[in-house]
C-alpha cells in the first residue's frame, strides 16, 4: 500500500467536500464507489490539478474515460479554451459517461471517442496532445505507448495512473498470483522504457496508487522492441 489508512483518511479529511463548477463530485466519487467502478483516487486527482496547472495545457488526451469522472476533473481545473478528448471502448461505462458529460458544465469542451484505444489511438493527430492521461486496462499501457507518444507534443506531459498496483509492482513475479502475472510483467516492461528511453525523462511517484510522469523531450523516440513475452493476451 502507498499510504497507511490512517494517512489516506486524513488527507481525505484536509480536502473538504468537493462542488466545483456547481458539480457534485463527491456524489458521483460514492456512487462510482458503490458500483465498483475504479476512478482517480483523491491524491492522485490533487496531483493531477498540480500537474495541469503548471503546464497549462490546451488539448488533453484521456485514455480511460470509465464513467467520466477524471475527464470531469480535468475540465473543472482548467480553462475555459481547454479540449479534453477521451477514449472508452467499455459500453456499460460508455452510457454513463454519456450521461454525466451531458449533465455537468463541461460538456462543450469534452469529446468521448468510442472504441477500442489501441485502434483510435492510431487515428489521431500526431502531436496534437500537450497531455496525454493513461488511465486505460493496465497490462494494455506498454501496447497503447507508442502512439501516445507519437499524439504528444514534444514538451508535452504523458501522466500514467495505477502503476504500482497498490504496491504489487514492486514483488518479484515468483511472489504474484499466476493470474496477476501478465499485468506484473507488462507494467514493468512499460515503467522500464519510461525510464530508460532516450528523449524521455520520467519520474514514478509513490501517490495514490503510483503514478508515472513523463515528459516527452524530443519529437522522435525510438522505443526499445517490445518484449515478446508482453505480446497476446
Amino acid at each position: 500500500m502507498i499510504y497507511s489508512d490512517r494517512l489516506r483518511t486524513f488527507l481525505h479529511a484536509l480536502e473538504g467536500p468537493s462542488e466545483e463548477g456547481g458539480y457534485p463530485f463527491d456524489r458521483l466519487r460514492l456512487q462510482a464507489q458503490a458500483d465498483g467502478v475504479p476512478i482517480i483516487r483523491l491524491e492522485m486527482e490533487r496531483f493531477l490539478q498540480i500537474l495541469l496547472e503548471l503546464k497549462k495545457p490546451e488539448q488533453i488526451l484521456e485514455v480511460g474515460t470509465a464513467i467520466g469522472y477524471s475527464a470531469m476533473r480535468m475540465a473543472s481545473f482548467t480553462s475555459s479554451d481547454v479540449k479534453i478528448t477521451t477514449i472508452e471502448n467499455y459500453e456499460p461505462r460508455l452510457e454513463q459517461a454519456r450521461r454525466n458529460f451531458a449533465s455537468c458544465p463541461w460538456s462543450e469542451r469534452i469529446f468521448l471517442i468510442e472504441g477500442d484505444a489501441a485502434q483510435v489511438l492510431g487515428t489521431l493527430e500526431t502531436g496534437a496532445y500537450d497531455v496525454v492521461f493513461m488511465d486505460a486496462a493496465k497490462a494494455q499501457y506498454i501496447h497503447f505507448l507508442p502512439d501516445a507518444l507519437r499524439v504528444l507534443k514534444t514538451g508535452g506531459l504523458l501522466i500514467s495512473d495505477n502503476v504500482l498496483q497498490d504496491g504489487v509492482i514492486l514483488e518479484s513475479r515468483y511472489a504474484v498470483e499466476r493470474r496477476d502475472r501478465t499485468i506484473h510483467r507488462r507494467m514493468r516492461e512499460y515503467l522500464k522504457v519510461l525510464c530508460r528511453t532516450d528523449g524521455l525523462a520520467t519520474s514514478v511517484v509513490p501517490i495514490g496508487d503510483g503514478a508515472a510522469v513523463t515528459i516527452k523531450q524530443q519529437q522522435e523516440i525510438d522505443l526499445p522492441a517490445a518484449d515478446p513475452m508482453s505480446q497476446g493476451g
